[in-house]
């Protein structure tokens, strides 16, 4: 009981006191190391998913005994926290030495590529939240994201509440846009034809062909020819809006 209250209060991989990059020390199995496993993890949680992940499968993924990985973890969570902040580590981050950089543009790019993240890695927005994300990658993001928001010109009690209007809405839509795609991956159809015969059920159901009616008029003026079009028009008006909106409390001073 009493190990268990201090893993609470700990929390995080991060706060080790000790990182453990290394193993624990002498015998650890030969050919491992925390970046490995944490890589295979990644590759493995992309593949299988979230619910299928365990220290026994990532075991057999790297030809070793479930025991071996202790000598760099403690436990499953620690190895999906530092599979989070290495997912995290894929984002391109914009250069803060750069001049004449306009902070819509760099807001923009941000949030961006952190929709294509988590419809890239599905397990991402699950477990985004669950832990500290205190890891050197989600520092990082988190850095560029304060220093762009700040470059916008809003009070400093302002920043933390545009941060969360853009980045909470993208959390919303790729963990959104990434469930679409695994319920299309399951069917075996391509995003449109998939589209295409959802909203020909449903244009004809009873329950629901009113509703369709009743929205004819934003359907069409939605615009875009294929489904990825469409998604890409809606996250960069929905984007615009908040960027207009930060303006407008800028402006408003």
């Amino acid at each position: 009981m009493v190990k268990e209250a201090g893993r609470s209060a700990r929390a995080s991989v991060w706060l080790e006191g000790k990182a453990r990059r290394g193993g624990r020390g002498g015998g650890q199995p030969s050919g491992l190391d925390r970046e490995r496993i944490t890589s295979v993890s990644v590759r493995l949680l992309d593949a299988e998913g979230l619910a299928k992940f365990s220290m026994r499968r990532l075991a057999a993924e790297l030809s070793v005994t479930a025991m071996s990985l202790y000598w760099y973890v403690d436990t499953k969570d620690d190895l999906l926290e530092l599979a989070l902040d290495a997912a995290l580590g894929e984002l391109p981050l914009p250069d803060p030495e750069a001049e004449g950089e306009d902070w819509r543009g760099q807001l923009r790019g941000l949030a961006t590529e952190y929709r294509a993240l988590l419809v890239r890695h599905p397990w991402l927005s699950p477990l985004a939240g669950r832990y500290l994300n205190i890891g050197p990658n989600s520092l990082a993001f988190s850095r560029a994201v304060q220093r762009v928001v700040r470059g916008a010109g809003l009070p400093a009690h302002g920043v933390m509440g545009a941060i969360s209007a853009v980045f909470q809405f993208v959390y919303g839509f790729g963990t959104m846009e990434a469930h679409f795609s695994a319920r299309i991956a399951d069917t075996g159809l391509s995003a449109d034809e998939y589209h295409r015969q959802a909203m020909a059920m449903v244009a004809e159901a009873p329950e629901t062909a009113g509703v369709i009616e009743e929205a004819k008029d934003i359907l069409a003026a939605r615009g875009g020819d294929t489904v990825a079009e469409m998604l890409d028009r809606d996250f960069t008006f929905a984007l615009d809006l908040l960027i207009a909106g930060i303006e407008a409390m800028v402006d408003r001073g």
